[in-house]
């Protein structure tokens, strides 16, 4: 099936299904957390045990994304999407319905391989439904599932694990795949993989031009804004805000869906700048919170300014992956995945670490000691990387047939 190079629209039918897709993903990565205490009793686990659920998770997509993906590469791309969301249909009906925390964590890990999977095939898959010019807009869409599960879809999934318990609420996730599933046989568009024999190894991809600079900064940028979410409580705590922390993340929720949306109208013609000011503006978030946060308004303000410093470094990532990495996108956007989960893990464990030896004045200046990095390599990646202008699929990979946006590949 051809891909429609030559419209001037978006067509938004098809990219919501993947921004579902998206949504379902971070849904199902998240909800024990949401639905601990409920979880704790119905397994009969202990708070540790219902977090390693999400470890579990994160497991199953750093193991599996890059060799999955590089075995896949000749597959038709619709038919490994829809493997993927039949994996999270799956992975959550076995989790609404097992009363053994051994299953619940197998499942759990599969969901996981289900992830790896859908997010090195989003990013391409919605580049490759539109003409080069509005492939990072195109993106965008895709990824506006990530902000509204983190604003909206898990206050909701806690929510209904209060009403109607932990058990339903993973079966209304179970029935959301379900219905992707359908929405994605009947609109989205199949394309063909790499042909055999011309899909390349992880090292050629990885020597490409760009690729290590994007990786690079994904890391660094990714892991400072995991230890900033995961360590939020003591960052918060000497303005007075420990209690309001539902409220905090809500705000930071709803500056992230804004910053989606800005990022989709400037992506195509400003990547490199929006990468660029978002580094600089997470670190004056950081800066302030360091210098000022023992006052209220001030982290307000300064949560506001990372969630739209943030919202869309997820698009911003896959794109400049994407395009430096042409035919071979899929590749490289299993490399962002485990990077992404390494960077989560690290976080976790090397916040913590940090926090208990230094305490929470000691964060904001290792995020910066991140994020400066951050900054100077993507600014030296002015060739390749983040260039001043995205570069066109055809032009990223040699050639493009006629028919079909080869970049995203």
């Amino acid at each position: 099936m051809t891909s429609p190079l030559h419209s001037d629209r978006l067509p938004l039918g098809r990219l919501l299904a993947l921004t579902m897709a998206a949504f379902i993903t971070v849904v199902t990565e998240s909800l024990p957390a949401g639905l601990m205490p409920q979880m704790r009793a119905g397994l009969a686990a202990s708070d540790a045990m219902i977090g390693q659920l999400i470890t579990a998770y994160a497991l199953g997509t750093l193991l599996t994304a890059v060799p999955l993906t590089a075995a896949t590469q000749a597959w038709r791309r619709r038919p490994l999407l829809l493997a993927a969301m039949t994996g999270f249909a799956l992975a959550n009906t076995v989790t609404a319905l097992s009363t053994s925390y051994m299953l619940t964590l197998a499942a759990r890990f599969i969901a996981g391989v289900a992830a790896g999977l859908l997010w090195a095939l989003a990013a391409g898959y919605a580049a490759r439904m539109v003409a080069p010019r509005l492939q990072g807009r195109a993106i965008a869409v895709a990824m506006a599932g990530i902000p509204v599960a983190l604003s909206a879809g898990l206050p909701a999934g806690a929510f209904a694990g209060t009403e109607l318990g932990w058990r339903a609420t993973f079966g209304i996730v179970s029935v959301l795949a379900l219905a992707a599933i359908a929405w994605i046989a009947a609109a989205v568009p199949d394309f063909p993989g790499q042909p055999r024999g011309r899909g390349m190894t992880l090292k050629e991809v990885l020597l490409l031009p760009g690729v290590r600079a994007v990786l690079f900064v994904t890391l660094a940028y990714v892991l400072a804004h995991n230890v900033l979410y995961t360590y939020i409580a003591p960052f918060i705590a000497p303005a007075g805000l420990a209690a309001r922390l539902d409220a905090v993340l809500l705000l930071f929720g709803v500056a992230s869906l804004a910053s989606i949306w800005l990022t989709g109208m400037l992506i195509d013609r400003w990547l490199r700048a929006l990468v660029l000011g978002s580094t600089v503006l997470f670190g004056a978030s950081v800066l302030v919170l360091a210098c000022f946060g023992t006052v209220p308004a001030v982290v307000w303000a300064a949560v506001a300014a990372w969630g739209l410093a943030y919202g869309g470094v997820p698009t911003l990532f896959q794109t400049a992956s994407a395009q430096a990495a042409g035919d071979a996108a899929d590749v490289a956007q299993s490399m962002i995945v485990t990077i992404w989960n390494l960077a989560i893990a690290v976080a976790g464990a090397g916040g913590g670490l940090l926090l208990e030896a230094a305490g929470p004045a000691a964060l904001p200046w290792a995020l910066l000691a991140l994020l400066a990095p951050a900054w100077l390599v993507a600014w030296r990646a002015r060739s390749h990387g983040f260039p001043p202008a995205p570069r066109l699929a055809g032009s990223a990979s040699g050639s493009a047939s006629a028919g079909e946006c080869r970049a995203a590949g």
